[in-house]
C-alpha cells in the first residue's frame, strides 16, 4: 500500500532517532540492497561526509545508506553510528576479507534552537545515528522527528517531509524526503500558502492553494540574523536502473524543486544539497526521454516535500517559540499559527 513517503519504492526503509532535550536528531535512509546514488551540493555552506565518492568517475559504484542529521559539524558523527549497525548486519564494500558499509551523510545546523548542547567531551550523534538505523522501517514519522528535530525555515518551524509519484505513462516511480531547515520561507509572505501549492497532491499539507494575490513583498530578502545557518538536505529516490551520471543528473533536476518551495533558495547562506538514488529495478527504454521525465517528477515531488515538512512541524515540548526573526530559538509551527 502507497504511503506518499520515500519508501514507496521498494526496498528503501527510513528510521529517525529524536532527542527533545538536545533538540536535535538524526535520520537514516537504509537500502535493502546496496544502491547507485550521486549528489548534487549548491549550498554555500555544506556539510558532508563520504560525497566525494559518489562523483561518477570514483571507483565505488553503491551505497549502503544515507544521513541526515542535526548537530552542525558535531552531526556528522552520526554516520559513524549508521555504519556501526551495518556491519554488525554484515553490510559493506568487500575489501580484503572484510566488509566496509558505504554510508555518506549531511549535517544541517541547529545549534542555537535552545536545547541543551551542554553534551560533554563526546556529542551523542553517533549513538543516535545507531539507533535511527535499528529503527529504519517502511513507516516513518513527519514532522519535528529525526534531523528535522530542531529545524527551523524562515519565519516557521522546519522537519521532516516525503513524498512519492509515479511517472506518468511509465513504469517509474519517484520518491524523496527532506530535513528543511532553509534560510528562505516555504510560505507566501505572512499567510498560511505554501510556495509549493501549485504542485500539491490532494490536501497533504491543507489544501489551501496558492493565495489570490501575491505581494510584491513576499519576494524581499528575508531579514533573519544568523546568516550561514540554515540547510535543506534531500534524497530522491527512483526505482529506474541508472548510472552514477544519471543519478547525478536526476539529482541536479530535484533541486529545482527547492526553488519551487523556497524563496530564497540556495543562497550562500544555506548548505543545500540533493543526493539521488536508484535501485535498478526498472530499465530505461530511453535515456534521455526517461531521464527528463525522471527529474521533471522530482522536482515536483521534492516541492510538495518541503511543504510537507514545514505542514506537519510541531513546536518542542518545554521550548517556547521565539520571535520569527530572532537570532537563537525556534519559530513557530505552522500548525501553531494556522492549526491543522
Amino acid at each position: 500500500m502507497l504511503q506518499n513517503r520515500i519508501t514507496d519504492i521498494p526496498g528503501l526503509r527510513v528510521g529517525h532517532a529524536t532527542d527533545l532535550r538536545l533538540a536535535s536528531g538524526v535520520t537514516a535512509i537504509l537500502f535493502d540492497d546496496p544502491v547507485v546514488a550521486s549528489v548534487d551540493v549548491r549550498g554555500g555552506g555544506p556539510g558532508t561526509r563520504e560525497t566525494d565518492l559518489l562523483d561518477p568517475e570514483r571507483t565505488v559504484e553503491r551505497i549502503d545508506a544515507l544521513v541526515l542529521s542535526g548537530g552542525s559539524a558535531f552531526g556528522l558523527d552520526a554516520a559513524a553510528g549508521v555504519t556501526a549497525w551495518l556491519a554488525e548486519a554484515g553490510r559493506g564494500f568487500p575489501v580484503g576479507g572484510m566488509r566496509v558499509p558505504i554510508v555518506p551523510g549531511a549535517i544541517l545546523f541547529d545549534l542555537p534552537n535552545g536545547g541543551d548542547k551542554a553534551w560533554g567531551r563526546y556529542p551523542p550523534y553517533r549513538e543516535l545515528g545507531f539507533a535511527a538505523a535499528a529503527a529504519a522501517a517502511a513507516d516513518f514519522a513527519l514532522g519535528s522527528v529525526g534531523a528535522g528535530t530542531g529545524a527551523r525555515t524562515g519565519r516557521l518551524k522546519g522537519g521532516i517531509g516525503s513524498a512519492s509519484a509515479r511517472v506518468p505513462g511509465t513504469d517509474f516511480r519517484v520518491g524523496a524526503l527532506a530535513a528543511v531547515n532553509a534560510f528562505g520561507n516555504a510560505t507566501v509572505g505572512d499567510g498560511p500558502h505554501f510556495w509549493a501549492a501549485p504542485f500539491e497532491d490532494g490536501d497533504e499539507f491543507g489544501g489551501l492553494g496558492a493565495p489570490a494575490h501575491v505581494p510584491a513583498e513576499a519576494h524581499a530578502f528575508p531579514m533573519r540574523a544568523l546568516p550561514g545557518a540554515a540547510t535543506t538536505l534531500a534524497v530522491v529516490a527512483t526505482d529506474a536502473a541508472l548510472t552514477k551520471a544519471q543519478c547525478r543528473r536526476l539529482a541536479v533536476a530535484a533541486q529545482d524543486g527547492l526553488a519551487r518551495a523556497l524563496v530564497p533558495a540556495h543562497t550562500p547562506l544555506d548548505g543545500d544539497l540533493v543526493f539521488a538514488v536508484a535501485t535498478g529495478a526498472v530499465p530505461l527504454a530511453d535515456p534521455v526521454v526517461d531521464l527528463a521525465r525522471l527529474g521533471d517528477v522530482a522536482a515536483r515531488v521534492l516541492a510538495r516535500t518541503v511543504a510537507r515538512g514545514v505542514f506537519a512541524a510541531t513546536s518542542l515540548p518545554g521550548l517556547a517559540p521565539s520571535p520569527p526573526l530572532a537570532g537563537a530559538g525556534l519559530p513557530p509551527a505552522w500548525r501553531d499559527l494556522y492549526g491543522a
